[in-house]
């Protein structure tokens, strides 16, 4: 696909992931608008890419603001959402759920305005918890593979909490649109990114901001045993633009690594890497850490989009740790810590 002269929509486009997505069609040529409400995104995350970017500030559900968003728009990436780390999907239900809502405003915005296709932006937080108790199950790793979700078979729609729902119902939104009106879309199931410009309320920023402000005893969520792929985001940037340029009928695909790491041995990669260790570690087991173990199958998704991760877990934590260390200012992490962890 040929991205130079395209009109490109990214709903929230200041955020952590939408950023880099902004960044990398802006090199490869696209026309970008971005729509965020800066609930959670920020104006420097676009500092790479401000004077060649339409901004647009305001809030999504709102029909008058979607339609001027989509104005004159080829292709939309739909990122915006309620989100957060552990902490606040657990506290905060009611607003995950609002997703639906803001879904529905985009999806049906778009189809009027004459958008031509849609990249949605979901999660691997649409699986089954009850296939993510254990890693292994009757002597198998246990890698998620996409039809291992679906709202329509029984069984296959049991997913994490409200944001996970959320998240599948709007999948089975955006589906309905090319079933019925034909509209070219695909759905990304992306699992737990991590790099420059996340914040602290996700595990592998929190562990980092931890070890910068040498927090004694160094406090981890859980036993420590549990485990995710943890997924570079310029990886995931690549893996949102493959599936947009290479689906068309709404199907879903895996958009991250098939690596289990656990929580404890991100930990120690960080130790060995920023030259500190602490004296002692605190296992806090009152903490919520969601699902006990989540990695991708990538079969479908090295089929259909040609393509994979790249980037290693060390490679990922050395780029994520020296834009931490450069940019963040050790006093203040360390005043409101506490707070940050739990917050969008």
């Amino acid at each position: 696909m040929n991205w130079k002269g395209k009109r490109v929509l990214v709903t929230g486009g200041a955020s952590f992931i939408g950023s880099h997505l902004v960044d990398k069609l802006v090199e490869l040529g696209a026309d970008i608008k971005i729509a965020d409400n800066l609930s959670s995104g920020r104006l420097e995350n676009l500092n790479g890419s401000r004077d060649k970017i339409e901004f647009f500030e305001g809030n999504l559900e709102e029909s008058s603001f979607t339609q001027k968003a989509m104005e004159d728009v080829d292709t939309v990436f739909h990122l915006a959402a309620e989100h957060g780390g552990r902490g606040y999907i657990d506290t905060h239900p009611a607003e995950c759920a609002s997703n639906m809502l803001l879904d529905g405003m985009v999806f049906k915005t778009a189809f009027k305005s004459g958008v031509e296709r849609i990249c949605f932006a979901s999660s691997a937080c649409v699986y089954p918890t009850f296939l993510q108790e254990e890693k292994e199950t009757e002597g198998k790793t246990v890698y998620l593979r996409e039809d291992m979700a679906d709202p329509f078979v029984p069984g296959k729609a049991n997913a994490d909490l409200e944001y996970g729902w959320s998240k599948l119902m709007g999948e089975m939104a955006l589906k309905a649109y090319h079933k019925e009106y034909g509209l070219k879309c695909a759905s990304c199931r992306i699992f737990t990114a991590y790099g420059p410009r996340e914040n602290e309320t996700h595990a592998v920023i929190a562990l980092i901001a931890k070890a910068f402000i040498e927090q004694e005893p160094y406090e981890i969520w859980g036993t420590g045993e549990q485990d995710r792929n943890f997924t570079y985001v310029n990886d995931i940037v690549d893996g949102l633009i493959h599936a947009c340029e290479r689906i068309e009928d709404g199907s879903a695909v895996n958009v991250g690594t098939s690596d289990h790491i656990k929580i404890k041995d991100i930990a120690e990669k960080i130790f060995d890497i920023v030259g500190w260790r602490p004296n002692e570690i605190f296992l806090d087991t009152s903490k919520p850490v969601g699902v006990f173990s989540r990695a991708a199958d990538l079969t479908k998704t090295k089929k259909l989009l040609q393509w994979q991760p790249e980037c290693s877990i060390e490679e990922g934590l050395r780029k994520t740790i020296s834009w931490y260390y450069t940019t963040k200012n050790k006093e203040e992490i360390k005043k409101k810590f506490q707070k940050l962890i739990w917050e969008r």
